[in-house]
This record gives structure tokens, sequence and C-alpha cells, in this order.
């Protein structure tokens, strides 16, 4: 499998086949800056690079990693994107766990976690972000974790919204809670966004398969 474009300057360059098997899905947005949503678990940082680069982009151009919730899986790269100039967005609710590293489940994944500063903390239900080219938003999703957000952007006639962990789980140990995700995926639901980019299972689209894919979780919470 290879890295693609999704959808005009959205692309996926990390997953469990793209980059390493305990990746969650990695999206670039071209906003003018380089936008990384989530980065993987922290052993592919290098193969992400190669990823990045083959499509035609400089990962030293990563200005911002936008981070959907404090799982090893999403974050484990942090602190080598940091490295390299990007700053770290993320909810309140999760920052401090991507600061200590308590919560991450690293030790379910045999890998270390190197605690990194959060730049911007998002605070209350939803933030914008604008960036040269698009306005992001963040909204937040409690239900995978008390900070867990979900990333959406309006593009050339498309919304296009990176959900990530739309499947969950949604379990106490995890840092869930089954009647706040039912109310974030309604949420997501009543978004109507064309393409979802989902955390583990990729792409769905159109509109429809996108509230169908999610509406499945929602009925069995």
């Amino acid at each position: 499998m290879e890295p693609f474009r999704v959808w005009q300057d959205v692309c996926m360059v990390g997953s469990a086949e793209l980059s390493h098997p305990y990746d969650c899905c990695v999206y670039l947005l071209d906003a003018g800056d380089l936008v990384l949503i989530d980065c993987g678990a922290g052993r592919s940082f290098q193969k992400l690079v190669s990823n990045i680069e083959s499509l035609g982009f400089k990962h030293g151009r990563i200005k911002t990693v936008i981070v959907t919730h404090a799982h090893v899986d999403h974050i484990g790269a942090l602190h080598r994107f940091q490295e390299h100039g990007a700053k770290i967005i993320a909810h309140e609710l999760d920052a401090d766990a991507i600061e200590y590293g308590g919560g991450t489940g690293a030790t379910a994944y045999s890998v270390h976690y190197i605690p990194c500063h959060v730049d911007i903390r998002i605070k209350g239900p939803e933030q914008s972000f604008r960036f040269p080219k698009w306005e992001l938003r963040a909204i937040h999703i409690q239900g995978h974790t008390p900070g867990s957000i979900a990333v959406y952007v309006d593009m050339a006639g498309r919304r296009v919204l990176f959900g990530q962990d739309v499947h969950g789980p949604y379990l106490p140990q995890w840092g869930g809670d089954p009647t706040q995700a039912k109310l974030s995926l309604q949420r997501l639901i009543d978004l109507k966004a064309d393409i979802l980019c989902e955390g583990h299972f990729g792409i769905y689209q159109p509109a429809a398969a996108v509230e169908e894919y999610i509406r499945e979780y929602l009925d069995n919470l």
C-alpha cells in the first residue's frame, strides 16, 4: 500500500499498512502550511517522512500536528515532529497525558513514549484554526478519552471530517465514557460530512456511507 491523496489537499500518509502495524491512520493536510492529524505510535517516524516526501512535500514544512487524543498509537512520534519545528495542538483535557505520559497506553504497545509540550490547548467545545489556504475546526467529542477531538474542513465543495477513533473503544479503563460517546457520535453525524477520515479503518464516502458508519457504532452503545 502506498500513501495517497484522499481529496484535494488531504492525503493519507500513515496507517497499520502504510507505516507501522501499531500506527493509527495519519493524515496530511496541505493548508498552505502542512498540518498532520496524529502521528502514529513512534516507531515509524522515518517511514512517515518517506511517505510525505513521496507525495512531493518536505517534512520540514510540517508546521502543526493536531492530536485527536492522547493514546500512544496517535502521539508516539510527536517529539520527533516537534524537534523539526512543528507545534502541537491538543484539547486541554488530554494535554497532561501528552506532556507527562500517564494514560497513553504506551505499556500495552511496549512503546517508550517521550512526553512533549503542547503548544496550543483547545478549551471548550469548539475552536477554529486559520491556515493560509484552509480553516480547520476542532470540536470536542469526549467519549473515547476525556479530551478527544474531531477536526473538519470545508474544501472544494466537500466537508472532510477527521473523526479518528469513531469505532472506540469507549471503555473506562482507556479513559472512555459511553454516555458522552453517544452525544459525540451524534454530533459527528450532525456535521453531515461528505468524507470521513477514520482513525484506524480508513476512508468512508459519500455522505450516506459516512452517516451509516458512524450510526452503526452509535446504535451499538
